[in-house]
């Protein structure tokens, strides 16, 4: 059994255990409100270029980007992984993964090679470990996602899907519900598919007109498109710090709990044991007096 030493100096260290986890808490609230309002920020600005770029594929022009035609010839798919660059977390980077392990060996038993770009520490480790390719990757990306810093990475794949060297561009990242509820997310990038740009029909309504482009049909709609792509990764990206840090948070209060649960164990086997040794003391002196 524990000496009564051993017992106070378990219960110091979960103590300090405590602290942390309590200061990590309290941190990753802070930083939760913060990338919720960065996220639903980022929100109507996704929205409306997703309009807008509904609305141009509605008009019928005569010109269609590579973004939208489907290729099937290359037999080559690309990833773009959004994790954290740390931990502490709970599950969450874990169900991303596993969710896109799923995919992986779909599509390789299907013939298909992988190509993939890493964004944050833990993907580009876990792709590292499985051997696929990573072409690019970004990490250290702190508390605020910043598009120059992930369209460069990413640039890779969109330029080799515009040359017909990828059939397809997944992205596989973990939507914000609420601060109790993230969900790990496997959306399809590229091709732009017609149910992702399709609105309501009263927008469609609202919008039934030709346009007329400058400088040229081509040019709009070329840089539209990439604008569109980029806001949808960068909403992802906004989207999986949100829920981070809500993961976080819940993680150590968890955590929290669970130390102070151990130390009220802990006190009461120390109670118990030094109860115990207060008797024995006892009746070593009882039993002393009585021969002598």
């Amino acid at each position: 059994m524990a000496t009564g030493k051993e017992i106070r100096g378990k219960i110091k260290s979960v103590e300090n255990t405590k602290k942390i986890t309590k200061a990590m808490e309290m941190v990753a609230a802070s930083k939760m409100r913060k990338a919720q309002d960065r996220m639903h920020a980022a929100r109507p600005y996704s929205d409306k270029i997703r309009n807008i770029a509904s609305n141009l594929s509605q008009a019928n022009p005569e010109y269609t980007h590579p973004f939208m035609v489907k290729s099937d010839g290359a037999k080559k798919v690309g990833f773009i992984v959004v994790t954290t660059d740390k931990g502490l977390c709970g599950g969450m980077n874990t169900n991303s993964l596993r969710l896109l392990t799923t995919k992986m060996r779909e599509l390789e038993a299907a013939g298909n090679k992988i190509e993939a770009v890493a964004i944050g520490n833990k993907g580009f480790g876990f792709l590292n470990r499985v051997g696929a390719k990573v072409v690019s990757h970004v990490v250290q990306l702190g508390d605020t996602p910043h598009l120059d810093k992930l369209i460069g990475p990413v640039k890779v794949l969109l330029d080799a899907y515009e040359e017909g060297q990828l059939d397809a561009v997944y992205m596989v990242y973990t939507k914000f519900v609420n601060t109790m509820r993230q969900e790990p997310t496997l959306q399809q990038l590229l091709p732009l598919s017609s149910e992702s740009l399709t609105t309501d029909e009263a927008s469609k309504a609202a919008h039934a007109w030709d346009y007329i482009y400058e400088p040229d049909m081509q040019s709009v709609i070329d840089d539209l498109l990439l604008r569109y792509v980029e806001a949808l990764i960068y909403q992802a990206v906004a989207e999986n710090m949100a829920s981070e840090q809500s993961a976080r948070m819940v993680a150590m209060k968890s955590a929290s709990d669970n130390a102070g649960n151990v130390i009220g164990e802990l006190k009461l086997v120390y109670n118990k044991t030094r109860q115990a040794a207060i008797t024995k003391e006892l009746s070593e002196i009882v039993a002393g007096a009585a021969a002598v």
